[in-house]
């Protein structure tokens, strides 16, 4: 974990200047009771939305780092809102949950060996007032992939998706070998999962590749939007075969009561339910109004 070091090397000026977005009031709120956790060696610190640190004790490491780099985090908080507004419907499929919890939105930041350049970041929701005496009860709402230098994504971020999916399942097989006694006894169902996600990665990256990176609207033809909707439906539909089975797998772990198990194929399901949320809303639903509005030019 080299989050703090990382973000520290990172100057201000050099940073792409931040696109100006209207906030809803879901994402104003958010981003008002945002937390941060930032690795620094063995260490993940949590700070506050002031920024002053939760847990563990500083260290002279973050203490300087949060005396001199304030405002990269002030810029990396309005980024990660940003991000969720344009690419993503976590804060839209979880609303209910959030607003329970005061609008309290926690964003762990995991550096990508990219000199600092690009994160996953997973969000969760929690209690204010058990934040401290029971974090580990924080409720997973899912991860995103943000580029500090490049706001606008390749094939609406799909891709990184889609090869997250398939290191999740390679991390879920090693999770099993060690939290389940019998893991074999499952075997069938990780078979299954392995042939979805090798069908949906290999599907996915050519379809992918027929498609423009980024789509201008302007230039499109009524039958491109056809075209690359369908394309981006098929993708999706792949998504549903895959979490349709996670599903089943994960229904069964709770019945067979494998406690220290399923909580990671819940997640699992949890991201493939928010990356089909995605396709519904932000892709094929924005671009069939594109189609249902659109007017051949004569």
């Amino acid at each position: 974990m080299n989050e703090v070091e990382e973000l520290s090397k990172l100057d201000i000026t050099t940073l792409p200047q931040l696109e100006s977005f209207l906030f809803d009031d879901l994402q104003q709120k958010a981003l008002k009771h945002l937390y941060l956790e930032l690795g620094t060696g063995p260490v993940l610190y949590l700070l506050s939305p002031s920024y002053s640190v939760i847990n563990p004790t500083p260290n002279e490491t973050i203490s300087d780092f949060l005396q001199k780099k304030e405002n990269i985090l002030n810029y990396m908080k309005e980024y990660l809102i940003q991000n969720l507004k344009v690419y993503s419907v976590l804060l839209d499929v979880n609303s209910y949950f959030v607003e329970q919890n005061n609008f309290l939105l926690l964003a762990r930041l995991r550096e990508r060996d990219s000199g600092g350049r690009r994160y996953e970041v997973k969000y969760y929701t929690h209690s204010p007032r058990e934040l401290m005496t029971h974090y580990k009860d924080k409720i997973y709402i899912g991860r995103d992939f943000i580029d500090l230098f490049q706001f606008k994504r390749k094939y609406l971020g799909i891709k990184e998706m889609i090869v997250s999916l398939k290191d999740q399942y390679e991390i879920l097989l090693d999770k099993a070998e060690e939290k389940l006694e019998k893991p074999f006894e499952y075997k069938s169902f990780f078979q299954e999962i392995k042939e979805y996600v090798n069908e949906l990665s290999s599907e996915s990256l050519l379809i992918l590749q027929s498609l423009p990176p980024y789509l201008n609207y302007s230039k499109l033809k009524g039958e491109d939007l056809i075209d690359i909707n369908a394309q981006y439906r098929s993708i999706n539909h792949y998504l549903i075969e895959l979490r349709d089975e996670v599903a089943e797998f994960d229904n069964l772990l709770r019945f067979k009561k494998e406690i220290g198990f399923v909580r990671y194929v819940t997640k699992y399901k949890k991201d493939l339910t928010n990356i089909i949320s995605y396709f519904n809303i932000k892709i094929n639903g924005y671009l069939s109004e594109k189609i249902y509005s659109y007017k051949p030019k004569h």
